[in-house]
């Protein structure tokens, strides 16, 4: 599903996205046996029960006053399903299940909200004229559709952290044997990279990302792979997560205080290490990247010598070319739109694959990976771009997490839908949060 131009969108493409979106997000509750519906997987996040509800309120809480005038069916719903959480440094949610209403008051809830929806959305004809915020509706519908992608990946996230036993087992594809991986610094020299969208575009993103301005970047030299399962043994077998010169102060605190000592993806059984998968636990994939939270990748690039990229370099890295610059492509290998032989992106499977399986996907300076398999921490903090404007709309989409502890991470997952695959979107998480499949890599300068 690609990123929507405003000027060509149609009734029956933005139903059909709305539609796609939805069943990302149905299949994925369906996966959790409906005994578990009411646990809770990771204790910064709400309970699963909570995730059914919150996206139909979402759209309804968007789009019934605001667009179609028409009174809630069940106030006490939109409210309870109305937002999300990310708590900073403590205060995790204390309720219990018997808290949350039934779920066969929450299926009901949601689809009353969507016969509504779709019943006014299938009046409308005009999708393009500015609204009173000066949105027109094409774009609260991209972000709609966009919302409940996220969610699709997130709750992928939450549901990796729910007990084998809890869920029904769907297959799982894994990516043939790769080549021999020879990893390599890849020298990027200097030069100006943009950053952003413009304003006045015709594409949709998020108010995030805008607006575009221009970064002079110094040369700098960055890994030709994300950094890899069996490079991070290294890093455990050196003591890596035992010497405290690795490791900020507030992310030794954070590590020494949850007993943290491997990825949240790893566990240990005598001399051998497991991965857990959605489904399963496995052999250590070595040549897969290596998911953590952006404490440990720091950890790993100062243990190597290195340091994370940012933002800007990772998009230099990305979309620019030894020979003209920044290129107008929109994705790293060029125009061509997202497909398979690229990476491993749009839901395309439940695991990564080695860093060097998809050579075709990568940069013109060669750097391979840049989308899917695993989104890139930087060093850069979440903060605005000159000119940054909030969403009318959603006010606190991005303004209520610039706040010095976010970071931006790049790129995309085997969850991430392709529309997020655009150059400009921006992803970004507290610096102690390991469960997004998340990866690094590592530059000099």
């Amino acid at each position: 599903m690609l990123a929507t131009q405003s000027d060509a969108v149609t009734r029956e493409e933005l139903s059909q996205q709305i539609s796609a979106a939805r069943l990302q997000t149905d299949h994925l509750f369906r996966i959790v046996k409906p005994e578990s519906l009411y646990d809770r997987p990771i204790a910064e996040r709400h309970r699963i029960v909570f995730y059914i509800g919150h996206l139909e309120a979402f759209d309804w809480n968007l789009l019934h006053e605001r667009v179609f005038g028409v009174k809630s069916f069940h106030p006490e719903f939109d409210q309870l399903f109305a937002f999300g959480i990310d708590p900073v440094g403590g205060g995790l949610p204390t309720d219990l299940p018997a808290d949350w209403p039934s779920i066969e008051n929450v299926h009901d809830y949601v689809t009353t909200i969507r016969a509504a929806l779709d019943d006014k959305l299938d009046a409308v004809t005009d999708f393009h004229t500015p609204l009173t915020d000066g949105f027109a509706l094409d774009t609260l519908l991209n972000v709609a559709v966009e919302h409940r992608l996220m969610h699709a990946e997130t709750l992928a996230y939450m549901l990796h952290q729910l007990p084998l036993n809890k869920k029904i087992r769907q297959a799982e594809t894994r990516t043939a044997i790769s080549s021999p991986i020879t990893h390599r610094s890849i020298e990027i020299p200097s030069g100006e990279i943009t950053l952003g969208l413009p304003r006045r575009g015709e594409w949709f993103g998020w108010d995030n990302e805008f607006e575009a301005h221009t970064v002079q970047i110094p040369a700098f030299a960055i890994d030709q792979y994300e950094v890899t399962n069996r490079q991070y043994l290294e890093f455990i077998a050196n003591q890596g997560y035992e010497t405290r010169a690795f490791w900020e102060a507030a992310d030794w605190e954070w590590k020494s205080a949850q007993q943290i000592f491997h990825p949240a993806f790893w566990r240990r059984q005598g001399e051998q290490w497991l991965y857990r998968t959605m489904f399963e636990e496995i052999a250590m994939p070595l040549d897969w990247p290596v998911y953590v939270s952006q404490a440990e990748a720091k950890a790993y690039a100062r243990w190597a010598g290195k340091s994370l990229p940012t933002e800007a370099e990772w998009q230099r890295a990305a979309y620019s070319a030894p020979d003209r610059g920044e290129h107008d492509c929109p994705y790293p290998w060029g125009k061509e739109t997202p497909a398979a032989r690229f990476g491993n992106f749009d839901f395309s499977s439940w695991n990564p694959a080695p860093v060097n399986a998809f050579p075709a996907g990568q940069s013109a300076f060669g750097v391979h990976g840049l989308l899917g398999n695993g989104w890139e921490w930087t060093s850069t903090e979440f903060a605005p771009f000159p000119g940054f404007e909030p969403f009318p709309f959603y006010p606190g989409y991005s303004a209520n997490f610039f706040d010095g502890r976010h970071f931006v991470m790049k790129g995309g997952s085997p969850r991430t839908a392709a529309c997020m695959l655009r150059k400009t979107f921006r992803n970004w998480f507290q610096p102690h949060y390991q469960f997004a499949y998340a990866g690094f890599r590592c530059v000099n300068r």
